[in-house]
């Protein structure tokens, strides 16, 4: 049986970070097949990533040596509870956090060795979702899509267009001089996406994007998000507490526990047979809650 700590996939966690891969040391991995292939399985890496923080002068660790690859053009999910880490995670992907050590790899590129520079081209490419959608309250939906770019310094030509691009791929274009105030929780939802997607970013990083929607609004969202992974190829990172939208959404998900990816594989083995404590308990409340509701083509989200 499979040890808890290490990926269903095809390569196991790398216990040691700090050395050198295993792959190195065989001239045979250097085929180009094989060279395709580790590409695809990380595109984006995580190697031994800490964070802590001082609180009331105590040093508390959050991150505790996070592990993990995701595959170009895939749906994944992380999942956890309240106080795992999720929100330190995605903060340090975004680099809205500087981690204490360990290594974020974006297409081989290491973004905690970016200058500041670089690091600002380089967010251009991850977009980025949040549950409470983060939007300008005095500037319309176009306004709000538009930002990135304008800050960017894009011509206004090229605003309009990708603007139009990404209202007509969320579904919002006939709401682009609304404020957000008039905006149902979805449609505020719609706008923050389509702003993450202006600057046609290769990831597309959502931080509890549906947690505060209601069932049918998030099924909408979710259901958009999967669109789009479908047309655009984006690799997106889902990172939430409810296992009905990865189950939905996911083909391959992680778990995440006490600042440790405990575990990671397909969504589908990791439901039926779930080596972790907390892997266990979201299978249990989400197969017991399928007992008592429907949930038919997402219904019950």
């Amino acid at each position: 049986m499979e040890q808890i700590g290490v990926s269903r996939d095809d390569h196991p966690r790398d216990d040691h970070p700090e050395d050198d891969h295993p792959e190195d040391d065989h001239p045979a991995d250097d085929h180009p097949a094989t060279r395709k292939h580790k590409a695809k399985d990380e595109f984006i890496r995580i190697v031994n990533l800490r964070k802590s923080y001082l609180m009331n002068g105590v040093k508390v660790e959050v991150l505790k040596g996070i592990n993990l690859s995701i595959r170009k053009g895939e749906f994944f999910g992380i999942i956890g509870f309240s106080g795992a880490g999720k929100s330190t995670l995605a903060r340090c992907i975004n680099r809205l956090e500087t981690p204490d050590s360990g290594k974020i790899l974006i297409s081989g590129v290491d973004i905690l060795k970016l200058s500041k520079t670089d690091l600002r081209l380089a967010r251009r490419n991850l977009g980025m979702i949040f549950q409470t959608f983060n939007l300008f309250e005095a500037k319309t939906a176009y306004k709000n899509i538009s930002y990135p770019l304008e800050i960017s310094g894009v011509s206004k030509t090229n605003i309009r267009k990708r603007v139009l691009d990404a209202a007509e791929l969320v579904g919002l274009s006939d709401k682009l001089n609304a404020y957000p105030g008039g905006l149902s929780g979805g449609e505020k939802q719609r706008v923050g996406i389509a702003r993450a997607l202006v600057n046609r970013p290769d990831v597309l990083l959502s931080d509890e994007a549906t947690s505060a929607l209601d069932p049918q609004t998030t099924l909408q969202i979710l259901e958009l998000l999967k669109d789009i992974n479908r047309t655009t190829g984006i690799t997106i990172l889902m990172i939430t507490h409810e296992l009905d939208a990865i189950k939905y959404s996911c083909d391959r998900m992680a778990v995440l526990e006490d600042g440790v990816i405990i575990e990671s594989g397909s969504v589908d083995d990791i439901l039926g047979n779930a080596h972790s404590y907390t892997g266990r308990l979201f299978a249990k409340v989400f197969f017991e809650f399928k007992k008592s509701v429907a949930l038919s083509d997402g219904a019950g989200i």
